[in-house]
């Protein structure tokens, strides 16, 4: 049984910072792209950062260059360090992680940016 565990979301001012982790326990058949979405009330889920089994990386508009994504293929684990933190930012942020032909995702983790 593969799980999906995040941690690292919570409450910060804008223009803070905070890194969001998600590990992966169970065995996971070829291990592909490692992605992050978030959900913010009344809206839909979007693709905030993703990264490929070879480290390359993609990210939203909204995010470039204050958001970094990396991963760690010994530990099963996909960072977010997320920078300059605005209030937009708010939401449930899930990872989801491929591996072979099965997605599998995080029970996800709220972040809230406000003064």
């Amino acid at each position: 049984q593969v799980q999906l565990v995040e941690s690292g979301g919570g409450l910060v001012q804008p223009g803070g910072s905070l890194r969001l982790s998600c590990a992966a326990s169970g065995s996971i058949f070829s291990i592909g792209d490692m992605d992050w979405y978030r959900q913010a009330p009344v809206k839909q889920r979007e693709l905030v950062a993703s990264i490929t089994a070879v480290g390359t990386t993609n990210y939203a508009d909204s995010v470039k260059g204050r958001f970094t994504i990396s991963r760690d293929n010994a530990k099963k684990t996909v960072y977010l360090q997320m920078n300059s933190l605005k209030p937009e930012d708010t939401a449930v942020y899930y990872c989801k992680i491929r591996g072979g032909l099965q997605n599998y995702w995080g029970q996800g983790t709220q972040v809230t940016v406000s003064s």
